[in-house]
């Protein structure tokens, strides 16, 4: 099978890519803007593999989407490029709605017009994967049950929205247009090649520069933590086998407040790499919370465990233990792909609007 892979570049696709190259047969075309968070370092051990194709293309670029599916004839398609930062959609929401609904709307079309000239059999097979996010669902009270497939819509930040939006056309396109599709939500991903503007990467390296550990609040929001190569294994469960028309909900069943969180990356860092800093605990700073921050994701993955077989392999514990170990063996990387566009300052103040 030849998977198209939008966003393959990025965090959480580069990781769906390196597990197909890795554990399959299957071959792919990794489609990709390259924005500030694509980086093609994250595909090195890959990139030379005959079953790995790269096209620098803007989803938002009709005539060069169509060219992609012309040329490369793909077998399903795996949609997860997308604007993802909640602070910098609140900054700039613009290239949210530009990125997630118009090119998500951008990419449905011609991946109706190819499967619509697609033969039979073909036809048949064709799949079409959005990939999205619990925040969709907007938050819950700590004392509140779980996400399910059934929770309704309540986006809170422009990014949420953007890809509320794009879930429902996804949706459309099956009702109306027997598109065969299919939609994930998950939970908050972390491991290897995660963008340093996120929770788990900042902790880790401001830490290590002896710069503060920014907690919005009290640090007592609510994630469930999802390890990025478990999140792949699901994704590619779900697109060879899932049903048409469904949508599964991916989680890693591990709650954990954002403090506790941060604590725990500073143990470690105590551990594995103590320094003048340490105990680095001392460095953490609370900060004005995010506006309209969410109090509490909570993923319910019975789903995709009872119907597909799928449960993550990774705990909190193990997989935060690799992701602080991943980040301090790999920090020429991590210097390369700031690039100086990003040097980790706040972002999605009120300061800023």
């Amino acid at each position: 099978m030849k998977l198209l892979i939008t966003g393959g570049a990025g965090f959480i696709g580069s990781a769906v890519i390196r597990h197909i190259i890795r554990k399959t047969t299957d071959s792919v075309v990794n489609v990709d803007k390259l924005t500030y968070a694509g980086n093609l370092e994250s595909l090195s051990e890959v990139a030379d593999s005959d079953r790995y194709a790269f096209e620098q293309v803007d989803i938002c670029d009709r005539a060069e989407v169509e060219r992609v599916f012309r040329e490369h004839q793909p077998d399903a398609v795996m949609h997860l490029a997308a604007e993802s930062h909640v602070d910098r959609s609140i900054d700039g929401p613009a290239e949210f709605i530009q990125t997630n609904i118009v090119g998500t709307y951008t990419l449905l079309e011609v991946a109706r017009a190819y499967w619509n000239g697609l033969e039979a059999e073909r036809r048949d097979a064709f799949r079409f994967h959005h990939i999205s996010t619990d925040e969709v669902y907007g938050d819950l009270e700590a004392s509140e049950g779980l996400f399910t497939e059934e929770t309704s819509y309540a986006p809170s930040s422009p990014y949420s929205a953007s890809k509320a939006s794009s879930d429902h056309l996804v949706r459309a396109w099956q009702r109306t247009y027997a598109l065969p599709t299919l939609i994930t939500n998950c939970s908050n991903n972390y491991g290897p090649y995660h963008f340093p503007e996120k929770l788990i990467p900042l902790m880790i390296l401001n830490a290590l520069e002896g710069k503060a550990l920014p907690v919005y609040g009290k640090g007592e929001q609510i994630r469930d933590w999802l390890y990025v190569e478990d999140h792949a294994r699901a994704l590619y469960k779900v697109v060879t086998e899932g049903e048409v028309g469904e949508t599964y909900n991916i989680g890693g069943h591990n709650e954990k407040q954002n403090i506790e969180v941060v604590n725990t990356i500073c143990a470690l860092l105590d551990e594995l790499a103590p320094s003048q800093y340490s105990p680095y605990a001392n460095l953490i700073t609370y900060v004005a919370d995010r506006p309209g921050h969410d109090l509490r994701y909570a993923i319910d993955a019975d789903k995709i465990e009872r119907e597909l077989g799928w449960r993550p392999e990774e705990t909190f514990e193990s997989g935060i233990r690799k992701t602080v170990q991943w980040y301090l063996d790999n920090q020429e990387w991590c210097r390369r792909v700031q690039d100086g566009s990003y040097q980790r300052e706040r972002l999605g103040t009120t300061a800023n609007m």
